[in-house]
């Protein structure tokens, strides 16, 4: 008798599980989510983390974050964690050697001193603003980047789910 009982346990148990159902919310399209995250380079690096400050909040699928994040968080439920690989084209995109020039000295402006690793706006003649890097500084010109400091660069984040909305 008892084990008959034991096995009409497991299986009200089973049931539920064979069927599909889950009481546990998964994160998905259109959802609004706060995870805590850590963001590394392939070398181990960390370049940003949330873990000191307020968790990160967007809606899946608004393109608040790089797509290969969003997509990644697709499927977590709540309190779950996972690391996740994204590639290059999923985050910031390859580097493009076009958004790299090169001008001469004589055409920056003489209230800056050139160095490599500074960041400054420069407007394009379409009018828009572009964020670029200078690269390097030669004897008689300066070399910038326009790309995203991130492109080309697989990303991998370490992500918790905290609050599924």
């Amino acid at each position: 008798m008892k084990a008959l009982t034991t096995g009409l346990i497991l299986l009200t148990i089973s049931v539920p599980f064979l069927l599909g159902c889950s009481a546990e919310k998964v994160a998905k399209e259109g959802d609004s989510i706060k995870v805590h995250y850590t963001g590394k380079l392939e070398d181990g690096t960390v370049f940003d983390s949330s873990r000191d400050r307020e968790l990160f909040e967007v809606t899946i699928g608004s393109g608040g974050a790089i797509p290969g994040f969003e997509n990644g968080i697709i499927g977590m439920a709540l309190g779950d964690t996972k690391t996740i690989i994204i590639p290059p084209e999923e985050a910031y995109g390859p580097k493009r050697d076009e958004l790299v020039m090169t001008i001469s000295k004589d055409d920056f402006p003489l209230d800056i001193t050139p160095s490599v690793g500074q960041q400054l706006q420069m407007k394009h003649p379409s009018g828009n603003i572009v964020n670029v890097t200078i690269t390097d500084v030669m004897q008689d010109s300066v070399t910038f980047d326009a790309n995203h400091p991130m492109a080309g660069k697989t990303l991998i984040f370490e992500i918790e789910l905290i609050e599924i909305k």
